[in-house]
C-alpha cells in the first residue's frame, strides 16, 4: 500500500468518523448525567432531513443546519420530558424517537419534494464547501508531512473541525468545570448533588440538550457536508455505531475520538477496497462492508474489557420527602 493510498484512507477515515464522532460525544454527555439514549439514531435523522431539507429551499446551509439542529433539539426534549419530567423507560422513549424519525423524515420529505422521500441535490451556498487550511499549499512537497497536512487535516468542511474541537471542548467542560462536576456527580448519585442544593432536572435537561444540539451537527453534516442532500435511512445505523464507541472508550472525551477514528477506518477500508485478499482467502464485497458493524457487536458483547456505566444511568431520580 503506497503512500497515496494511505492518505485518501486517512482522508475517508476522518469524513467518515466525524458524525460518529458528534454522536457519541452527544450520548456522552446524556450518558454522564444517568440518561441513557439509544435514540440518538433518530435525531441524527432528523437533523439530516430537516438541515438538508431547509437549505434546499432558501439555498442557505446554515439555515439549514439551524432548522436541523432545532429539529434534534426537538427530539430531545421530548426523550427529557418523558424520561426526566414523567419518569418513563429511558430504552423505550429512544427507541420510539428513532421510530417516529424514520416515519416523518420520509413521510414529510415525500409531501414536499414528490422524491420518495429525499431531497433535491444541493449545490454552491445550499451544501458546507471544504476549507483549505493556512499553509496546506506550501507544506505539501514536504515529505510526509506535508501531505498529511494538505490532504489529510486540509480540505475539510467546518463541521469536521467543530467536531475535532468539541473533544477537547467536552473534556474540559465535563473535568474542569463545576457544571461537568455536577453533570458527572448526577450521573453517579443524584440524591446526593439534590441534597447539596442543586437541580437534578435541570442538570439531566441540560445534558439532553447538549445531546441534541451535537446529534443536530451529526445529522446536518451527514446531509450538507459528508454528501448533497437527504436519502432514506442515510444515518444507516450511525446512531448505534456511537453507541458501541461510547462503551469502547468508557465514557471518557479521548478515547471516544480513537473510538470513532477506529470505526471511521473500518468503513473508509470497506469502501476503499470492495475485496481484500487475507492469506490466500478473498473476502467478499459484503464482509468489507460490514466490517463496522461486525466490531460494534463485537465491542457489545463484550470482548473489549469490563466498561462501567454512571451508577445512576437508565435510573429516573424521585425526590425523597
Amino acid at each position: 500500500m503506497d503512500l497515496a493510498t494511505v492518505i485518501q484512507l486517512l482522508d475517508s477515515t476522518l469524513r467518515l468518523a466525524t458524525p460518529l464522532l458528534l454522536a457519541c460525544l452527544a450520548g456522552l454527555f446524556s450518558e454522564r448525567a444517568g440518561i441513557f439514549d439509544i435514540g440518538l439514531e433518530g435525531k441524527m435523522l432528523a437533523a439530516a432531513f430537516f438541515s438538508a431539507a431547509v437549505a434546499a429551499m432558501t439555498g442557505n446551509v446554515w439555515i439549514g443546519l439551524l432548522a436541523g439542529t432545532a429539529a434534534s433539539l426537538a427530539l430531545a426534549a421530548l426523550h427529557g420530558l418523558a424520561s426526566i419530567t414523567f419518569r418513563g423507560n429511558q430504552l423505550i422513549s429512544g427507541v420510539a424517537i428513532n421510530f417516529l424519525a424514520s416515519g416523518l423524515t420520509v413521510l414529510i420529505g415525500q409531501t414536499w419534494f414528490q422524491l420518495g422521500g429525499r431531497t433535491p441535490s444541493l449545490e454552491g451556498a445550499a451544501r458546507f464547501q471544504e476549507i483549505t487550511l493556512p499553509l496546506a499549499g506550501v507544506l505539501e512537497p514536504v515529505p510526509v508531512i506535508g501531505p498529511l497536512y494538505a490532504n489529510v487535516l486540509s480540505g475539510h468542511t467546518i463541521l469536521v473541525y467543530v467536531g475535532l474541537l468539541a473533544v477537547p471542548a467536552t473534556w474540559y467542560v465535563l473535568f474542569r468545570t463545576r457544571f461537568g462536576l455536577r453533570l458527572r456527580a448526577v450521573g453517579e448519585n443524584p440524591g446526593a448533588v439534590d441534597t447539596a442544593g442543586v437541580s437534578v432536572v435541570g442538570l439531566r435537561f441540560s445534558a439532553v440538550l447538549i445531546c441534541g444540539l451535537l446529534c443536530g451537527l451529526a445529522g446536518a453534516y451527514l446531509a450538507t457536508g459528508l454528501s448533497a442532500g437527504f436519502v432514506k435511512e442515510m444515518s444507516a445505523g450511525r446512531g448505534f455505531i456511537a453507541l458501541a464507541a461510547l462503551i469502547f472508550a468508557k465514557w471518557r472525551p479521548w478515547y471516544a475520538l480513537a473510538a470513532c477514528l477506529l470505526f471511521g477506518l473500518l468503513e473508509a477500508l470497506g469502501n476503499r477496497f470492495q475485496s481484500l485478499e487475507v492469506l490466500g482467502v478473498t473476502l467478499p464485497t459484503q464482509f468489507m462492508q460490514a466490517l463496522p458493524y461486525i466490531l460494534t457487536v463485537v465491542i457489545l458483547a463484550g470482548f473489549v474489557g469490563k466498561a462501567i456505566p454512571p451508577r445512576a444511568g437508565g435510573a429516573a431520580y424521585v425526590k425523597e420527602r
